[in-house]
């Protein structure tokens, strides 16, 4: 399948915090809310030949805990799992700063 056409993904605050909250609120949300990777992770998959976006997927760590997987997406939509793939966020809670507009 080709690469997506261009689509602005900008959102509000308010709808932004509307979408965590309802992901918060369903029966069976884990205490993990979200996960954060370092700008360095982003740059090391866009930064690969041919790579033209990120693709996250969510997973399980062995315990039980949420975990995040990127990968680099190429012109194609296809996984580019011959480069790098990312993995082990860093958690929200506990690392979530201390504006809790999408965390609550």
């Amino acid at each position: 399948m080709p690469f997506p056409p261009a689509k602005d993904h900008r959102i509000s605050l308010q709808a932004a915090a509307a979408l965590t909250r309802r992901y918060r609120e369903q029966p069976g949300a884990g205490k993990e809310r979200a996960g954060m990777f370092p700008r360095e992770a982003y740059d090391a998959l866009l930064q690969q030949e041919g790579c033209r976006g990120i693709r996250i997927y969510y997973g399980r760590a062995d315990g039980g805990g949420m975990n995040l997987v990127m990968v680099g997406v190429d012109a194609d939509g296809n996984d580019m799992t011959a480069g790098e793939i990312m993995e082990e966020s860093y958690p929200c809670p506990p690392i979530c700063g201390s504006n809790k507009s999408l965390s609550g």
